[in-house]
């Protein structure tokens, strides 16, 4: 992503931030002593076992009867999507038990502009049950059958599109969550309902399970397992403002819930794909300002940052830079793992590090593991290469923390590596 600040808006973002800010640490310890009861599964012990030979594998084998605790490196990407529905309470609760230090709630609005937690504003359709309710006719497109010719040959896919805007609160809170997934070939509602990839399960995502939450609840949730929070706010899919209710209405409207439910700043990690929401809370939440996190939507290294970008954005105050796996990591002439020039270039700039998204790519040993791995796929040979490319992300170029779909796998390199 490319992007020009202009001189004003690092102005007033610099001056928003004094040195005598204090540096959030992901690290920092919760004031809940407790220490719960952190159940990793036997997934990070097959990744171990499955590693080819060496010292990494011997290194990582002797931790494997170690006690695990909670670990702030570990952050759960929309809760434990790998296995249970996407910012559900069942998706929370499984990536705190499995030692997630942070766990994520994407924040939408609905039609009456109240928080949800849903990774889009237009993906009821494939993360919920809404087509197969009443609530389907309130949808923005709804479901149109896939079309064949008389020889059954598929012609169109079928289609939906359901935004948390197009209903209140009140009717969100009567849908179910479900895998994100959708059947285009589907001829009816109920058909569209699948197409679950087989890396992952349906098994959690009963009638009597996936519940959805609003930003609030996940707030009260995060607080009673004592872990860190990490919203995003995502881009809205209508036009804005929304019946009044503007970008930077929406921006504050997510801190103030935080306020409001006495959670102090350096608890909070809040995160956008655009620059102007992270520069906003830097300028007006001294509090939650440091610890705002820039994503960065880099497709391709083309769409990187320059060095001297990624310098203009430290110098309007933003601390915490956050591209996708592949643009940190690339491969040294012998086809090691190692940090890439723009995880250099950040580093020399000042910033933090945090990444996305682990555990993503599927199996790894079919040898098209696309866009998070896109950069060093050659070095991607088996599925315990993930604990390789946890350890180059560690200590070659040394991210603060980094997003999973399964924070077992993490919380065990952590407790290993006294992360």
């Amino acid at each position: 992503m490319h992007f020009r600040l202009p001189l004003c808006a690092v102005a007033l973002a610099t001056a928003a931030i004094t040195l005598s800010t204090p540096l959030p640490a992901l690290a920092q310890p919760f004031p809940d002593t407790r220490q719960p009861t952190v159940q990793l599964g036997p997934r990070p012990y097959f990744l171990v076992n499955e590693m080819s030979e060496g010292q990494l594998k011997q290194s990582l084998q002797a931790c494997t009867n170690n006690r695990a605790i909670r670990s702030d490196f570990s952050i759960g990407h929309r809760g434990a999507g790998m296995q249970f529905p996407e910012h559900t309470r069942e998706s929370y609760e499984a990536a705190a038990r499995m030692g997630a230090g942070i766990i994520e709630c994407d924040v939408t609005f609905t039609k009456d502009k109240e928080l949800v937690c849903r990774h889009s504003q237009s993906d009821l359709h494939t993360t919920t049950n809404i087509l197969v309710t009443p609530l389907a006719t309130k949808c923005t497109k709804p479901f149109t059958p896939a079309t064949y010719d008389p020889t059954g040959k598929l012609l169109t896919n079928a289609s939906a599109e359901c935004r948390t805007s197009d209903i209140t609160l009140a009717e969100f809170r009567t849908l179910r969550g479900k895998m994100d997934a959708s059947n285009p070939q589907a001829r009816t509602a109920a058909e569209y309902q699948g197409g679950t990839a087989s890396v992952r399960t349906d098994l959690y995502a009963g009638p009597s399970s996936g519940t959805l939450m609003t930003h609030k609840e996940s707030i009260e949730l995060f607080k009673r397992l004592g872990v860190k929070m990490t919203p995003e706010l995502k881009n809205a899919s209508v036009t804005m403002p929304f019946d009044g209710f503007t970008q930077q209405a929406y921006a504050q409207k997510m801190i103030d819930e935080y306020k409001q439910m006495g959670v102090p700043g350096w608890q909070v990690f809040a995160q956008s794909f655009d620059i102007n929401d992270v520069l906003y809370w830097v300028s007006h939440e001294p509090e939650f300002g440091p610890s705002a996190v820039y994503l960065d939507s880099a497709s391709t290294m083309a769409t990187v940052p320059t060095a001297g970008q990624l310098a203009q954005l430290r110098a309007a105050g933003v601390r915490y830079w956050a591209p996708p796996i592949f643009v940190l990591l690339t491969t040294d002439a012998n086809g090691n793992l190692v940090a890439s020039q723009a995880a250099r270039d950040a580093k020399a700039a000042g910033l933090r590090l945090i990444t996305w998204t682990l555990e993503r790519s599927g199996i790894l040993a079919d040898g098209n593991n696309g866009f998070y791995y896109q950069t060093f796929d050659n070095a991607i040979k088996r599925e315990g290469d993930v604990m390789k490319v946890l350890y180059a992300l560690d200590k070659d170029v040394g991210i603060d923390g980094i997003f999973s779909d399964w924070p077992a796998t993490v919380t065990f390199y952590a407790n290993c590596m006294r992360r």
